[in-house]
């Protein structure tokens, strides 16, 4: 068994003689100039201090080979400053709406600006918790029970529906938000109306899932432009006897360990890819996504998907493509040649 903990050491870029950082043509995706690259960062969500913190690891990979790199605000400002800079490509590095849900990416596109991940739908798709469930049930993919509660309903009517339902052994989530932000887990059961309030303060409704009993998994999918679309090795999550994978164990350093390549039977790896890589399509996503999961035995559930997973120092995402030998620096500008490659979006349709 390999744990990947946090502090892994990036391997740095080779430097001229004169002292300038350059990315030499290694595997068939280097350039031989360095590119300009808009790498937009915070916003008003409440997960901006992830999205900075992702993105400051983002800018410094892409400077490593030499790139000219601007980390622009997602303020008002923002298309202004990207006219200013006129990038060659623009590395989103959102979390949570609007810069995940499909908007920045519209905003995009109308610019003329090629980005890195999905595009409107896919995003917007991905974000929206019951509807992303919707398209996997579609697909045959397992999913947990649930139950959409809509915005405006009270908490207490709410909690009356889902005891109904599926009982009270739930999770409930957010309709629209991540990093597990507003999440309530409720193995046992328990009083229910406190985190349904908690859930739709943050707008847009809730939904409360049944909880199902399991090891935590995540795949991530490396899906470059030109390029068949590959499921990275399976990590399993764990933290603390009685915590979860919540936001303090995400980001805190130490707190959690991801398990690469994760010891699950041959037959639920081999489903855990396979899941992650039909998500990944049915969403319409492209250049990177993680799909979550719950394994219990043999079974899988498939919890949720992200089309922009985050890349702090303790994140997933870099921990699965360092596993296979992509060091972060590589990783950022492999996802950056591939929005490259693919152009800016059409907005004729």
């Amino acid at each position: 068994m390999r744990v990947l903990r946090e502090g892994v050491r990036f391997r740095t870029g080779r430097r001229s003689a004169g002292g300038r950082d350059r990315h030499p043509p290694r595997n068939g995706i280097g350039v031989a100039a360095a590119l300009r690259i808009a790498v937009l960062a915070g916003g008003n969500s409440a997960e901006a201090e992830v999205s900075r913190s992702s993105a400051g690891g983002i800018a410094a990979g892409l400077r490593a080979w030499g790139h000219e790199v601007d980390v622009i605000e997602l303020d008002r400002e923002v298309v202004s400053a990207l006219r200013a800079f006129a990038p060659d490509v623009v590395f989103p590095v959102l979390h949570g709406p609007p810069g995940e849900d499909g908007t920045v990416q519209g905003l995009l596109a109308m610019l003329g600006l090629p980005f890195v991940g999905s595009g409107v739908q896919g995003s917007a798709a991905a974000m929206d918790k019951y509807l992303a469930k919707a398209l996997f049930r579609g697909e045959g993919l397992p999913v947990a029970d649930d139950v959409l509660i809509g915005p405006g309903v009270p908490a207490e009517e709410a909690a009356d529906v889902v005891l109904e339902s599926i009982g009270d052994h739930v999770v409930i989530k957010p309709r629209r938000q991540g990093s597990a932000l507003g999440v309530t887990l409720l193995p046992d059961g328990g009083d229910l109306v406190a985190p349904l309030r908690a859930a739709l303060e943050f707008g847009g409704g809730a939904l409360v899932e049944r909880f199902e009993t399991g090891r935590e998994a995540t795949v991530a999918v490396l899906d470059e432009h030109g390029r068949e679309a590959i499921a990275l090795p399976v990590i399993e999550i764990t933290v603390a006897a009685g915590e979860w994978y919540d936001y303090d164990n995400r980001y805190t350093p130490g707190k959690s360990q991801h398990i690469v390549p994760a010891e699950f039977p041959t037959v639920c790896l081999e489903r855990l890819a396979d899941a992650a890589l039909r998500a990944h399509r049915c969403l319409g996503l492209r250049d990177l996504s993680r799909a979550d999961f719950v394994v219990r035995d043999e079974a899988v559930f498939l919890l949720e998907v992200n089309s922009l997973p985050g890349m702090t120092a303790t994140s997933l995402y870099p921990d699965a493509c360092r596993a296979v030998g992509i060091d972060f620096a590589e990783l950022a500008e492999r996802l950056a040649l591939s929005a490259l490659r693919r152009g800016p979006e059409r907005t004729d349709r």
